[in-house]
């Protein structure tokens, strides 16, 4: 039975970032994906997006972890040229929705995000002559980067630590013991199994569900997952702005928006349709409500422009209705088992977060 200091489960854009901080300390850590390809699920099914820290309540774990996030991957992208465009983003507002757009730049100044900007119609639209809005706050530092070089960069950088990734494996059973924990894993026709001190949870859509296969973790502390499928609609053929375009947020994401991606496509997405397990078919046939949404800022999008692109799930604490729970960092004192690490509800904005939640769980780790 091989003995390792840390097994990550989840080799998604938050699992590699955590495996690659741990290393770095000179622990030998291992990830255990079940899938092909690292950040096959939630990571590489986004937006892409490099969030400056905005919407979250000011003091909590997605406010800090995003705002620091931030700054740790515009420092990491340029450090290793990893394809990256900090293009900025307008969020726009009708005239009803002034109040709540003030409220939205108070506490993004209050998060620690200082370039916002607050902006009139008209110089709104000096900046995007497409855009239909009563006000708008523009965020500068909001970005774009290609997930995929970032994917790579991480997996580089573990590798290079010592560390490794083992694909097309899945996590069977794990028992709790003083020593640490044993975990029985499968790839194909064969299982083996594994010991190590510290166990760390970056599952993403099946993080709520391994708690269940925890032998020793608190019954009382299970919990329900819920799902938000998003779908995404690509514009071919037109560009029509040169920044992100987002609406007010709503309660359970930021809305339907205009993205970018670094080949010049526009996207527009996610929407919400809560799911009871991960679902990625494409249903053409929401386009006829993407169009509704999207005129409310872009009044002239051309009739028959939409084209299905790809949809991702979002894994939730919270189901339908409910306030946003945040980012959940479940340590041994809060469910009492030693050197356990859960990440939960890991959703936006996590791939901006992904180096900070690295460092917040190596102090964990440390500090035991």
């Amino acid at each position: 039975m091989e003995s390792l200091d840390v097994v990550v489960v989840g080799a998604g854009v938050v699992g590699l970032a955590v495996a690659r901080e741990l290393a770095s300390q000179g622990r030998e850590v291992l990830i255990l994906e079940q899938h092909a390809r690292p950040g096959q699920e939630t990571s590489s099914r986004n937006s892409g997006v490099i969030h400056s820290g905005i919407y979250y309540p000011t003091g909590s774990r997605k406010a800090r972890m995003c705002v620091r996030g931030r700054e740790l991957l515009y420092e990491l992208c340029e450090r290793r040229d990893i394809a990256h465009q900090r293009c900025g983003k307008i969020i726009v507002a009708t005239e009803s929705q002034r109040a709540a757009l003030q409220i939205l730049h108070r506490r993004g100044i209050a998060n620690g995000v200082t370039d916002l900007q607050l902006l009139d119609a008209a110089a709104a639209r000096r900046l995007e002559p497409q855009l239909a809005c009563d006000a708008a706050l523009l965020s500068p530092s909001t970005g774009i980067v290609d997930v995929h070089e970032l994917l790579l960069a991480y997996q580089a950088d573990l590798e290079g630590q010592g560390g490794a990734v083992v694909l097309q494996t899945r996590v069977e059973s794990i028992e709790a013991r003083k020593t640490g924990f044993v975990i029985v894993a499968r790839s194909g026709d064969s299982s083996s199994e594994l010991h190590c001190k510290w166990l760390v949870n970056c599952a993403g859509l099946s993080a709520v569900a391994l708690l269940r296969q925890i032998t020793g973790y608190p019954r009382l502390r299970w919990r329900e997952a819920y799902f938000a499928k998003g779908t995404y609609f690509a514009c071919q053929g037109v560009r029509p702005f040169q920044h992100l375009v987002y609406p007010m947020p709503n309660e359970a994401s930021l809305g339907l928006h205009a993205t970018l991606d670094l080949g010049g496509t526009t996207r527009f997405g996610p929407d919400v349709e809560w799911v009871s397990e991960p679902d990625y078919r494409v249903d053409s046939a929401r386009a006829a409500s993407f169009y509704a949404a999207i005129r409310e800022y872009w009044p002239t999008i051309p009739d028959g422009s939409l084209q299905p692109a790809y949809a991702g799930v979002r894994p939730k604490l919270v189901g339908p209705g409910a306030a946003a729970a945040d980012f959940e960092i479940e340590g041994p004192a809060a469910h009492g088992v030693p050197g356990l690490i859960n990440l939960l509800g890991i959703e936006s904005p996590g791939l901006t977060s992904s180096l900070a939640l690295g460092e917040e769980v190596a102090r964990l780790v440390s500090a035991a």
